[in-house]
């Protein structure tokens, strides 16, 4: 059985958020790390790995980014993660979730897993969903916010969260799960295999390399556009009430609540 699990590099989380106003998109030129919520992707499929009830003979980290992305699979790898895949091409740049969706489908063909496994969000984009549309690509099933997974003759049993509760979902394979972050913790990498990360097989692709059309991918194919972004205006300096005179002090605060009509 061969389990590919989908990594992100994001932006650090201590780092300020900002939008780059030459290209409409994420300034993502600061420090990054690999997208904290595929940690537990990884985990649940070392899980699966070391449980001993299914053979898992390969896990592939499989990634879509720039070149510094590499960084994201020798994490993961790190983590255990046998070897990685990288897809790269400046003409993904700009690509939505439907772009990126198709692009990864793609790559995720090439290794015919028997199960993908995701974090159930980015910690940049948030959007949920990348899982849902590589399904759809894949043409296999799709479970979402799934917090734990068991063996169950060839499938898997899993449970997920719903807005109501609980979904208990009995799962054949192949198949695409995202991962809550509430299905494990993952462990910390050894030095050992921090330091072996870089001499795992890593393999490289491109558009060409994939079969991957251009006009689906990057701005051209992507169905949504990146409007006027700004910053939100700077909030104007609060009032400050010294409490010289205590009486003079609550007149001051009731006057500031009735102005606003807040009492």
């Amino acid at each position: 059985m061969k389990i590919c699990v989908l990594v992100k590099e994001v932006p650090d989380a201590a780092v300020e958020k900002r939008i780059d106003p030459s290209t409409g998109r994420m300034d993502r030129s600061s420090e990054k790390n690999l997208n904290p919520y595929d940690t537990h992707a990884i985990e649940a499929a070392m899980a699966l790995r070391e449980g001993g009830v299914m053979q898992v003979d390969e896990i592939v980290a499989v990634t879509m980014g720039p070149g510094s992305a590499v960084r994201a699979l020798h994490k993961a790898v790190s983590l255990g993660a046998d070897r990685s895949l990288h897809l790269t091409d400046d003409a993904l740049a700009g690509s939505d979730v439907a772009a990126t969706g198709y692009a990864l489908a793609k790559a995720l063909e090439s290794e015919q897993p028997d199960l993908v496994l995701l974090g159930q969000q980015s910690d940049d984009g948030e959007c949920y969903t990348i899982g849902a549309v590589l399904a759809d690509h894949l043409k296999m099933p799709s479970l979402t916010q799934v917090i734990k997974m068991d063996v169950d003759g060839d499938g898997l049993r899993c449970e997920r969260q719903a807005e109501y509760g609980y979904d208990t979902v009995q799962l054949t394979m192949p198949a695409v799960i995202s991962v809550g972050d509430a299905i494990n913790e993952p462990r910390y990498p050894s030095l050992k295999a921090i330091m072996g990360a870089k001499k795992k097989p890593l393999r490289t692709a491109g558009l060409a390399d994939l079969g991957i059309e251009r006009s689906l991918v990057g701005e051209e194919g992507s169905r949504v556009q990146c409007g006027d972004f700004h910053d939100p205006p700077a909030k104007a300096a609060g009032q400050i009430i010294e409490d010289e005179d205590t009486n003079e002090t609550v007149e001051k605060i009731v006057a500031w609540l009735d102005q606003r009509k807040l009492i």
